[in-house]
């Protein structure tokens, strides 16, 4: 088997990770070295099914000594097997800079033979291009679980951002889907990620020329649909990563169902698309809009609105906090107005120390009307066709869909590169796994 081939069956292979960033780094060119990681000048592509990926995307190998059964490169699953030394890698990351096809590195491997060994290949393999090929390009390396935590943290004195996949949202799911791997060995490496980030930032204030270690921080990713936890036990599992490993991302993964065992959806599922995008939605409303896990689902409403976004459906199941006057109302206020964002809100607070701010000046500051007039006021007046005593009309009105599409619109993965081959997904789909019932991944 050539290069190439084993370049298709591992780039193939790593296109389910999708923990893969490339924000966070700004190191620009040195003279002497080869390539930067300026923001700018790193480039995403984007797969066949639709996914955005970053950088060079490829496996060390696919040869994996473990039998997580949701995995397509299983030990026990019957595929094309194929490894990468570490100069080969080297070879290959340095002939497609130099062609301009990437602008890094996004390294993750199965695990071969044990994760110490799979750990010492990907070592070599960084070590190579940083200090005998002088590459100063962004590099996203995987951290594996159960490792000797001295080759971890020789990783992340090579890599500009680490992760650490937590697979799945319970224990419970790992036992019965990835007995090989468990809550402690997973968040073993977190910790130590985020305590030698912590250490660095220290030794940096004192000696401008101390090394970087994992300078962008660490992301994870979570399989979403392959176990029956519900969106709350993510969201909550979601939010305490982020408090308790200062994680830069938390990524989700809808469920592709790419090998067959009885212990997961069937086959035919199809992907819990929508439930993938309403958890993101979710994410950006832990990261940048105060809210709390517990505020946008409870033990009543366990799971996401089909039909509303999640900052939708807390407004309608909040009336009582609306309408908001514009011209007086707190930051933290606006932030909670469905069609007012980020920017929106801070231009907001900025020009209502100007002038008294009506409709027509909210819709130049980039307001969305369409949906924020149902919650707010103007000096008093309010632009609202309808009611605010009745949340059913207004979340009729603010749905993303009609009621006459909802029986008939499903959403669709569309892809960038020719026709349209993946069918239909009905929204929110889960599977059902006998024998779990799911608690939090975290003591939370």
């Amino acid at each position: 088997m050539d290069i190439f081939e084993r370049l298709e069956i591992l780039t193939d292979a790593a296109k389910y990770d999708v923990a893969c960033t490339s924000s966070g780094v700004d190191r620009p060119g040195v003279k002497g070295k080869l390539g930067s990681a300026a923001k700018a000048g790193i480039c995403h592509s984007f797969a066949a099914d639709g996914r955005c990926i970053s950088l060079l995307k490829v496996l060390m190998s696919n040869d994996c000594a473990f039998d997580c059964t949701y995995c397509v490169n299983r030990r026990t699953n019957e595929c094309s097997r194929a490894s990468f030394t570490p100069q080969e890698l080297c070879e290959l990351t340095m002939e497609f800079y130099r062609r301009n096809y990437i602008e890094g590195l996004f390294l993750s491997s199965a695990v071969v033979r044990n994760p110490d060994y799979t750990c010492e290949l990907m070592l070599r393999a960084l070590k190579m291009l940083r200090e005998d090929r002088g590459f100063w390009g962004y590099v996203h390396v995987k951290a594996i679980p159960g490792a000797n935590p001295r080759l971890t943290e020789q990783l992340g004195m090579y890599a500009d951002r680490m992760s650490v996949n937590i697979e799945l949202p319970s224990q419970q799911s790992l036992k019965l889907l990835a007995p090989q791997k468990s809550k402690e060995k997973i968040l073993a490496p977190m910790t130590q990620i985020r305590d030698g980030i912590r250490q660095n930032s220290k030794e940096i204030v004192k000696y401008k020329a101390a090394p970087r270690f994992v300078p962008a921080g660490q992301s994870t990713q979570m399989i979403i649909g392959a176990t029956p936890e519900s969106d709350r036990q993510i969201l909550a599992l979601t939010e305490g990563l982020y408090k308790i490993y200062s994680l830069k991302r938390v990524f989700f993964s809808a469920y592709m169902p790419v090998v067959e065992d009885r212990a997961l959806p069937a086959l035919t599922t199809p992907p819990p698309l929508l439930r993938e995008h309403r958890l993101y939605q979710a994410d950006w409303l832990l990261r940048f809009y105060g809210f709390t896990a517990g505020e946008i689902l409870d033990e009543k409403n366990p799971d996401f609105n089909p039909f509303l976004d999640p900052k939708c459906n807390w407004a309608v199941n909040h009336l009582e906090q609306f309408p908001v006057e514009v011209n007086t109302a707190p930051y933290e206020m606006l932030l909670r107005v469905p069609g007012i964002g980020v920017k929106s809100a801070k231009r907001i607070r900025s020009a209502r120390r100007q002038c008294r701010l009506d409709f027509d000046g909210l819709k130049k500051l980039g307001v969305v009307l369409k949906r924020a007039r149902f919650f707010i006021l103007c000096g008093g007046k309010s632009i609202s066709p309808l009611p605010m005593d009745n949340p059913v009309v207004i979340a009729g009105a603010i749905s993303e869909r009609s009621p006459a599409q909802r029986d008939l619109d499903t959403p669709e993965q569309l892809s960038l590169f020719g026709p349209q081959k993946e069918a239909s997904v009905k929204s929110l789909t889960k599977g059902e796994v006998p024998g779990i019932k799911g608690d939090g991944f975290l003591p939370l």
